[in-house]
């Protein structure tokens, strides 16, 4: 990587800079199972599982997450039903967060302060509304010159993942064309954002939607750990 060579990195959050994956995961694991326990409706009611979190939910905002999975069960999904189902799941992302905090990837904060030393502007892209609190428990708020969380793109307007939008924006955010800045996400939906928004690098960490998955999603290369992507010393920027 000559990470000299692009004019801004813009990073997704969850599963690519903390691991509030698994928060989130066990969160929308918890409301759906409860909601399918009790829907006596038409549709499909087995147990909800981290194969439909991949396939319906990941990296997407929360109600289209929520829309998507009732969707792909037959189940109706009328936008209050929406609305309360993805209410219930933030409260419950927030209960956790709360109760056992959150800490970076270790190899993520490698490669930010490797970032840091070489004064590339880095921007956090996330379809959570709990961006800022989440980077904030981290203690890496101030890593960041922009957070376009999902607060962000309501109140603007954008279309989230897999629309390239909120991307494009935070790359116009730090004063960078999209073909000239890299994109880091562990989910197909947000490869696919990136992707769409040509931008000059796509990067898939494959934190469990697996590598043939992101490299199809459009991703130019996958990693484990962004600790991979910090040059050996000696090696350059």
């Amino acid at each position: 990587m000559i990470w000299a060579d692009y004019d801004a990195v813009l990073f997704d959050l969850d599963g690519v800079v903390t691991p509030t994956a698994i928060v989130h995961m066990r969160a929308w694991s918890e409301m759906f199972n409860s909601f399918l326990a009790s829907w006596d409706g038409e549709g499909d009611t087995a147990p909800y599982t981290d194969a439909d979190y991949y396939a319906q939910v990941d990296g997407k905002p929360r109600y289209d997450g929520v829309r998507d999975f009732l969707t792909s069960r037959g189940i109706p999904a009328p936008e209050e039903r929406v609305v309360e189902l993805g209410d219930r799941k933030n409260d419950a992302f927030n209960v956790v967060l709360e109760r056992d905090g959150v800490e970076a990837y270790p190899g993520s904060v490698l490669l930010l302060d490797h970032l840091r030393g070489l004064g590339v502007p880095l921007g956090v892209v996330s379809s959570s509304a709990n961006a800022p609190a989440v980077l904030q428990a981290a203690g890496l708020l101030d890593r960041f010159q922009t957070v376009v969380s999902g607060t962000v793109a309501t109140e603007l307007g954008l279309p989230g993942k897999p629309a390239p939008d909120t991307f494009v924006h935070g790359a116009e955010v730090l004063g960078a064309a999209p073909a000239k800045a890299v994109v880091l996400e562990d989910a197909v939906s947000g490869v696919r954002a990136g992707a769409a928004g040509h931008f000059g690098l796509v990067i898939g960490v494959d934190r469990g939607a697996g590598v043939d998955r992101l490299t199809e999603a459009g991703a130019d290369v996958v990693v484990a750990d962004l600790a991979e992507l910090v040059p050996a010393e000696g090696a350059g920027a």
